[in-house]
């Protein structure tokens, strides 16, 4: 169950956790919620960029399919263990990855 494998409480998991159940599930969506400044260096293969501060944010999010796994990260896992808040009161199941994009295991 993975209810087992959050790190630092509810929907926010590790490295190692965020990257198994993300690459284990066949309805899972990796999204970047950095800025265009930290995203323009690169993201980790196959994410979708929604800037968190940008101000189309929430109507990004009103356009997702609820049907899916969401598997955020952002520098420093703050925007994007906000944005799992955001998600989860739209009914959208969402995943923090718990220190940011840093500790996406190689």
């Amino acid at each position: 169950m993975i209810s087992s494998f959050f790190s630092k409480g509810a929907y926010n998991l590790d490295g190692y956790h965020f990257k198994n159940e993300f690459t284990k599930s066949s309805d899972a969506v990796l999204l970047d919620v950095r800025t265009k400044p930290e995203y323009a260096p690169g993201a980790l293969p196959s994410a979708i960029y929604i800037d968190f501060l940008g101000s189309a944010f929430s109507l990004e999010l009103a356009k997702l399919d609820k049907s899916k796994r969401y598997f955020l990260y952002c520098r420093s896992g703050k925007r994007s263990s906000s944005a799992v808040s955001e998600m989860r009161k739209l009914g959208v199941e969402a995943f923090n990855l718990v220190g940011g994009i840093g500790t996406w295991p190689k």
